[in-house]
């Protein structure tokens, strides 16, 4: 018997024809979150994150040396953040344009990094860090990526673990009250 999943989103049309779409498992320029069996029905804010490309296949770090290539860790996604890149972003420079630490002069000689470009900077990165539960996991995963993306985010192009927390505990579950969403029939 096939399971019947209630999505409360809906496609989402986003720049040049992506859609974020639930059934398929494709949010481009987000961050995504599900909760961890047992522990967030104990601590409900706790979860797996992970952040997405530009096609929408979500990538994250899932255990030692292990990102995930659309294959997220602990099932469906349960809640998203769109990222709005022209807004919010400020990409830096490819690296490989830059000679050591001078950089040329001319700005033609420099490529542009796109969003792909410092996701996979990250990937490279973190394929080669041990996992450790309270310093380098899923949540430092998706905020190197950030930082690389250049998010802006509280006037700040620095994001750092904690910041991160704050921001989806707040967004997410003070506000939007889910944690208490099942315990409070009105």
């Amino acid at each position: 018997m096939e399971e019947q999943v209630d999505y409360d989103h809906r496609s989402i049309m986003v720049e040049g024809g992506m859609q974020i779409d639930p059934r398929r498992e494709r949010f481009p320029y987000c961050i995504v979150w599900t909760p961890l069996p047992i522990t967030s029905w104990l601590i409900p804010f706790i979860g797996h994150i992970g952040i997405c490309r530009e096609d929408g296949v979500i990538l994250d770090f899932a255990g030692p040396s292990c990102v995930s290539i659309d294959d997220f860790a602990f099932g469906a996604v349960a809640r998203y953040i769109q990222i709005n890149k022209d807004k919010e972003c400020s990409i830096s420079y490819h690296s490989s344009a830059l000679k050591g630490d001078q950089e040329y002069q001319h700005d033609d000689l420099r490529e542009a990094l796109t969003w792909d470009d410092a996701l996979e900077k990250g990937i490279q990165e973190f394929q080669h860090r041990p996992y450790n539960l309270f310093t380098c996991n899923c949540h430092s995963f998706v905020v190197n990526n950030l930082n690389s993306i250049g998010l802006v985010f509280g006037g700040t192009t620095y994001l750092s673990l904690l910041a991160l927390l704050v921001f989806l505990l707040v967004g997410w579950f003070l506000l939007g009250t889910y944690c208490f969403k099942n315990l409070i029939y009105l």
